[in-house]
């Protein structure tokens, strides 16, 4: 059984080190300053969560118990070695997976084989000299993919710069690339903070994550703006034949904002997904200058970017958090720098984190845990892989898969 990471102080630092040159699909905060701004200051109407992590203790002694440093990543794919690897997901239906790589090139691969067939390839159509965080970034696969054979994705295009959702279908093994239909493009004012999640949520809608359109602090008010769709995590419905429509619960569509969104107050969420079996949705969004956050996403809330930074103020002493959700979880970046949004755990070879939302920090290779059924329960620092962790996926059987940027895909399982 090969293992890979590790867990020494050199280790991790390297890995930090990589959110530099490696250039992190997940935006690396502060990394696109070009001066560092004042440290945030804890907000005058709310104090920290209490699930902010201070060490890497392990949770109160139970049985089963989830332990600091008890998991580590194992191979898990062996055809799954590809530069930028950027999602991994299931195709409905069939025993096979998709591995998307930033570049353009969805790969389908086979539980348990040594080698990737192209799924599909649309390299042409992503922008040209691509900046650290655009090419293509997510995908969906429609609930109803063995019957219609759509499916969606995300990804980038220049002239202007924008980023653009798009329904492909699938007629047999592979896709095929005529049969895009362009649903939505929204123009990006830099080359960051690009977001790109995509999910469908037990309801039968389309959620799309979108940052707050780049460069430092959010210039131009983005993620405060309900004008505009930046910063924000949309809910469309793309059951129709053409474009998407709008649900007529959606938080906005009586006035307020646009009717697309769901929720808003967003930097960059970068990786989103839906408990099976409650349906909660969770995000990780990523910090800028000192804090990484993850969030319980919950209908026309804001989560506070740029007003706040995680649980406290960015670039005040003081602000107003009326009317702000605080994350139900958040690190400083002295654990790392960039966070990538998990999964909830509801598989079988792993009792004791069933329930548990797992998310890691791309630049570190940490990966967190906490107890979704507690809301007072705090993270546990579960693995140091020293690898740099770009997203979350599930096997058929339901365990957690670690896409990594270190050209490999690794399963979840017990140290030693």
């Amino acid at each position: 059984m090969v293992r890979f990471g590790g867990a020494t102080r050199r280790g991790r630092i390297a890995a930090i080190l990589l959110c530099g040159l490696l250039a992190a699909a997940a935006a690396c905060g502060g990394g696109d300053e070009a001066t560092p701004s004042p440290s945030p200051q804890a907000p005058a109407s709310a104090s920290p969560p209490a699930t902010t992590p201070t060490a890497a203790a392990p949770t109160p002694a139970s049985e089963p118990e989830v332990r600091a440093g008890a998991y580590t990543l194992v191979d898990a794919v062996p055809a799954a070695n590809f530069t930028r690897m950027v999602a991994y997901e299931l195709i409905p239906g069939d025993d096979r997976a998709v591995v998307l790589t930033q570049e353009g090139v969805i790969y389908a691969v086979g539980a348990g084989e040594d080698s990737a067939e192209t799924f599909l390839d649309i390299r042409d159509r992503i922008k040209r000299d691509l900046d650290n965080e655009e090419g293509l970034l997510g995908i969906a696969f429609a609930p109803d993919f063995p019957t219609s054979r759509a499916f969606y994705i995300y990804y980038s295009k220049d002239n202007p710069r924008r980023t653009t959702l798009s329904r492909f279908r699938a007629p047999g093994d592979t896709a095929d690339p005529a049969s895009e239909q362009v649903l939505l493009e929204v123009e990006q004012p830099y080359p960051n903070h690009n977001g790109g999640a995509l999910a469908f949520g037990p309801d039968g809608m389309l959620y799309v994550g979108l940052g707050d359109g780049g460069s430092s602090g959010d210039p131009q008010g983005n993620a405060q703006n309900t004008q505009t769709l930046l910063g924000s995590i949309l809910r469309i419905d793309v059951s129709g034949g053409a474009g998407y429509t709008v649900p007529p619960d959606n938080p906005f569509v009586g006035g307020g904002g646009r009717p697309e969104i769901f929720a808003f107050g967003f930097r960059n969420p970068w990786r989103f997904s839906f408990d099976p079996q409650t349906g909660a949705l969770w995000a990780g969004d990523v910090g800028q200058d000192a804090i990484e956050e993850v969030d319980l996403v919950e209908r026309g809330k804001n989560y506070g970017w740029n007003v706040m930074e995680g649980s406290s103020c960015f670039r005040a002493a003081t602000c107003d958090t009326t009317g702000l959700t605080l994350p139900r979880a958040e690190y400083t970046h002295d654990f790392g720098c960039s966070v990538t949004g998990g999964r909830v755990y509801r598989g079988s070879a792993l009792p004791e984190l069933v329930g548990w939302y797992v998310y890691a920090d791309y630049c570190s290779g940490n990966v967190w845990a906490f107890d979704t059924a507690d809301p007072a329960s705090g993270p546990v620092l579960i693995a140091e892989t020293g690898v740099p962790i770009s997203s979350f996926g599930v096997d058929a059987d339901g365990e957690l898969l670690l896409v990594t940027f270190a050209d490999r895909i690794g399963r979840l399982g017990r140290a030693g």
